[in-house]
């Protein structure tokens, strides 16, 4: 005598369930890469508008801005740059949780002199070590860290 079973096993449904879950894994860490991918095209494509208005602010004034001979970027610096070289605009977005008052900005950058103007960007991690840093010299140059 044969039955017929009209449904799946446990063991089907825990295979189905655990290839769902694999998938799941993979895409996750492929979605946080393209993720991190993007802000920092984004942050290039800041710095190039940074030495944008560093001509247009040399034109203006005849020197660039800088904050110093070397700089850690911060949200203070980024504000700096957003108020002088942007007239108070929002081009490197600095922002703050309104609730946790924690930063949520993706990058933040400073300029410093060295012969000429250094753009640095630095990728806002609670772990510094692990941030990908870029600079963009005055003459086209762009250098980052092993952490990008």
């Amino acid at each position: 005598m044969t039955t017929k079973s009209s449904g799946f096993s446990l063991i089907e449904l825990m295979v189905v369930v655990a290839i769902i879950g694999i998938l799941s894994a993979v895409g996750t860490i492929t979605y946080q890469g393209y993720i991190a991918g993007a802000k920092k095209t984004s942050a290039k494509n800041t710095m190039q508008q940074i030495t944008l208005a560093q001509t247009e602010e040399y034109s203006n004034t005849q020197s660039y801005l800088t904050q110093g001979d070397t700089c850690d970027p911060d949200d203070g610096t980024s504000t700096q740059i957003n108020n002088v070289l942007f007239g108070g605009g929002d081009t490197i977005d600095v922002k703050l949780d309104p609730v946790t008052g924690e930063d949520q900005t993706d990058y933040h950058m400073c300029i410093y002199d060295e012969n000429g103007y250094t753009i640095k960007a630095l990728e806002v991690l609670e772990d510094t070590t692990k941030s990908c840093q870029i600079e963009l010299t005055q003459n086209g140059a762009w250098t980052e860290n092993n952490n990008c």
